[in-house]
């Protein structure tokens, strides 16, 4: 079975002057990916960071909470994370079993930090991974540009991840 993680789409990743890369794009795969998981019944697990004091994503401020274009519904499983690792002192491995869950598409933010991190880790725990390769997103950094970042992992997470664009992911089994 299939489940959808949406990782780190927080209001704090979208804030004025400084949001990631190509932000209404990744809003508006994400929410296709999203109507489609629905639309099959899909489970959808929202992994949200909480970050210390001061930083975008502190806990239970307006930029921790979840982004209102892609708002969980009740059913969906929201996970609570303090590492890029999504699996790293959470619930989401006992959630993904209690609902024989196999096959993980990964969508969200940071490319270079939480995507990477739990795709490779969700590999290594023998999950069959998807990687959204256009429902990603980062910051430009010193070196190279948001863009290269997104395209360069795209290529280096193919060897933990089938990498499709988002209108090419189905969630029937």
């Amino acid at each position: 079975m299939k489940a959808l993680l949406v990782i780190d789409v927080q209001n704090g990743m979208f804030q004025e002057g400084n949001s990631v890369y190509k932000a209404e794009r990744l809003l508006q795969n994400l929410k296709s990916l999203i109507a489609k998981a629905r639309y099959a019944k899909t489970p959808i697990f929202y992994i949200q960071h909480n970050a210390p004091v001061g930083k975008p994503l502190e806990y239970s401020t307006k930029g921790w909470e979840i982004h209102s274009e892609v708002t969980p519904n009740t059913e969906d499983i929201i996970i609570q994370k303090t590492t890029p690792d999504s699996f790293l002192n959470t619930s989401l491995e006992a959630e993904l079993k209690k609902h024989r869950i196999e096959h993980l598409i990964i969508a969200g933010i940071q490319t270079e930090v939480c995507i990477d991190t739990t795709c490779r880790r969700a590999f290594s725990m023998d999950y069959k991974v998807s990687l959204a390769s256009d429902a990603h997103s980062t910051w430009d950094s010193q070196d190279i540009n948001a863009k290269q970042i997104i395209n360069h992992h795209n290529n280096v997470l193919r060897w933990f991840a089938d990498v499709y664009s988002s209108k090419d992911i189905t969630f029937d089994s």
